[in-house]
């Protein structure tokens, strides 16, 4: 609730003023104290410290005084009317008894009515003392010779002393008009105060909810304002710094000599500056200066601060949050269905590097698993809540491969995209990123792929600048990359810094009752997902087991769901499965026995699978038995020949 302090010395006139306050309703807004010069300065100065008032109001001496004190809340006088002087007069008329007395009025220079003007037409013969501070009042009181005046006139404190010194005294005191307005001045002082607060409150909360420091100093570099930021960053309290110089707040460091110079140049060029660096106690501190111009000068100017580090965090959460559905880990090592010692012992194995943070080399034929293996070791490492990136080496040109491995900027390349495109290493920024298929990469982006392991940066294409990047690489290929370096097609350097950590994933055939473990899960699964109800029979199980399956798990999932699909029984048996085996489109034909046959009818057969599958590439991998990536490899072959 609002508070004012009515502070006088004169009970008569505070009384009248409690009675204008009951006519106004405001009671319960209005604190009376009663008190001279001295005691309202320290009364004053308590309210004003303890905050628990809102304005004060006074008149004459104590107004004055109160006035100088530089308080932080107002001070409303009650004015001295002509009518109120013209009371005075004619009451002190009166008692001096004669139609022209001669009066001393004592006044402070607040005091400011037309009393001369007033005192000729009136008859009077006045005198009047100024007063500039409250001791003024007894030593002007003790030169004034007692016959040289008839009626002392002024403020209730400065006749309490005029009477006791045998003066006839005069107290000017103020009409039921004055009070009124001064009551009024104070509501409509105490409204725009509490709507300036309110303005300033919703600045302060709008300014400390940003991240950057915000420092606002004037022309002299005085500090006006800090934010709760800066308050946090330099270990300082607004309090204890408004007004200091900027320098001796921040450092007189060296290192901030370009900030200071910035500040100079911001001013008499009335130019903003952005990405000032300084170096501060082992972190880096980003600065703008941004100067405020009103009627083409500059008064003051703004400077912001942010921890270089809190940047970084930010990106690095803008990117996590950006990237997190999109490149997202779904398998665990749960997820890896198998009872074989041989996929038991890989398993291990995979989890004890899950647990350290580096390189890891995984090797096996297609469709043994590979990704899910990198999945599951990303999903158990402490980067399990980053990024998982996925890139097949064989599926893109090596033009694409580069530019979608480290990103490039806008004009890079005719048809780059506009401001750029982050490459997947940015992507992957505090994950994993999965290369599969390495040996198909070229060797320009060999080398540029070993720099950045090295290095732990990239830079994009068309750039100049290197963006550090924390990434754990994973990378899988099928093909023996020992051999690849002896012919020339891989990068030695490379291969040592990949093989730091290595294991291989075991194929279908290896892995010694597996089959029938796989077998029954898919069928569950393809069941549940088509709505059939399907099982093996024990003969159909003993067949599944004695084929090789040379296309791996893959091609025992897809031909599984294909059973589950086109057979009409409840029980698929042995017969069933060598009736739809015999009419598979090329399913018997596996990576390996394509690549028996002469180019001409391998690149034919890959033709009419796609063809016969629309253009999709998945569904023709599928009808082939093979990864997808064998007909991109393929394909790319193909098109060199």
């Amino acid at each position: 609730m609002t508070k004012i302090a009515f502070i006088l010395p004169d009970n008569r006139l505070i009384k009248r003023s409690k009675e204008i306050c009951h006519e106004l309703n405001l009671e319960d807004q209005v604190d009376f104290y009663r008190c001279d010069i001295d005691e309202a300065i320290t009364l004053a100065r308590v309210l004003d410290k303890t905050e628990s008032i809102d304005a004060i109001i006074s008149r004459y001496g104590i107004a004055h005084v109160l006035m100088q004190e530089n308080l932080s809340v107002p001070v409303i006088e009650i004015m001295v009317t002509g009518q109120d002087l013209a009371q005075a007069f004619f009451e002190a008329k009166i008692r001096a008894g004669t139609k022209h007395p001669r009066i001393t009025y004592l006044a402070f220079s607040n005091m400011s009515n037309d009393i001369q003007r007033l005192s000729r037409i009136m008859g009077i013969d006045l005198e009047i003392c100024e007063l500039e501070a409250p001791e003024d009042i007894t030593r002007i009181i003790d030169t004034i010779p007692r016959k040289s005046t008839d009626i002392l006139m002024g403020g209730a404190t400065s006749m309490a002393y005029g009477a006791k010194k045998g003066f006839v005294t005069q107290v000017v005191e103020s009409g039921d008009c004055a009070l009124r307005e001064a009551f009024k001045s104070a509501q409509k002082v105490i409204l725009a105060k509490n709507n300036e607060r309110r303005h300033t409150e919703e600045f302060i909360t709008l300014v400390n909810s940003v991240r950057e420091g915000v420092i606002y100093v004037n022309r002299d570099r005085k500090i006006q304002y800090v934010n709760s930021q800066v308050e946090n960053l330099f270990n300082i309290r607004f309090d204890e710094v408004k007004g200091l110089d900027l320098r001796k707040v921040l450092s007189d460091n060296p290192q901030f000599n370009e900030l200071y110079t910035a500040l100079d140049n911001c001013e008499s060029r009335k130019e903003s500056y952005q990405d000032i660096l300084v170096e501060l106690n082992s972190k880096w501190l980003a600065f703008g200066i941004e100067p405020v111009i009103v009627n083409s000068n500059v008064l003051s100017l703004v400077i912001t601060v942010m921890d270089v580090t809190t940047i970084q965090e930010t990106e690095i959460k803008v990117r996590n949050e950006v990237t997190k559905n999109k490149f997202y880990a779904k398998y665990r090592f749960d997820d890896l269905v198998g009872d074989s010692p041989e996929i038991k012992e890989t398993k291990r194995l995979a989890r004890e590097f899950a647990a350290v943070d580096t390189t890891v080399l995984i090797t096996g034929e297609s469709g043994t698993g590979k990704e899910l293996f990198a999945q599951s070791i990303h999903n158990a490492s402490a980067r399990k809540n980053g990024p998982f990136v996925a890139i097949n080496c064989a599926a893109l040109p090596v033009n694409l491969l580069e530019s979608e491995l480290f990103g490039y900027v806008e004009g890079a390349f005719t048809g780059a995209k506009h401001k750029g495109k982050a490459g997947l290493f940015e992507m992957a920024h505090h994950g994993t990123i999965f290369l599969d298929e390495i040996s198909e990469m070229e060797m320009y982006a060999q080398s540029r792929l070993l720099r950045v392991i090295q290095e732990r940066q990239v830079m994009r294409l068309g750039d100049d600048k290197y963006i550090p990047v924390d990434v754990r690489i994973i990378v899988a290929t099928n093909k023996p990359l020992a051999e690849q370096v002896n012919k020339g097609e891989f990068r030695q350097d490379l291969y040592y810094r990949l093989k730091v950590l290595t294991f291989k994933v075991p194929p279908l055939r290896n892995r010694n009752g597996d089959i029938q473990v796989l077998s029954k899960y898919f069928l569950s699964h393809y069941c549940s997902k088509h709505n059939r109800i399907r099982t093996f029979s024990k003969d159909a199980l003993s067949l599944m087991e004695k084929y090789s399956w040379p296309g791996n798990v893959r091609e025992l999932r897809y031909f599984i769901e294909r059973m589950v699909i086109v057979t009409k029984q409840k029980e698929i048996t042995a017969q069933q499965l060598m009736t739809y085996w015999d009419d598979r489109d090329f399913g018997e034909k596996t990576e390996n026995q394509l690549t028996q046959q002469s180019p001409v009818d391998e690149a034919e057969r890959i033709k009419q699978a796609i063809e016969k599958a629309e253009g999709n590439i998945s569904r023709a991998a599928r009808a082939l038995g093979i990864d997808r990536s064998t007909i991109y490899r393929k394909l790319k072959a193909k098109s060199k020949d």
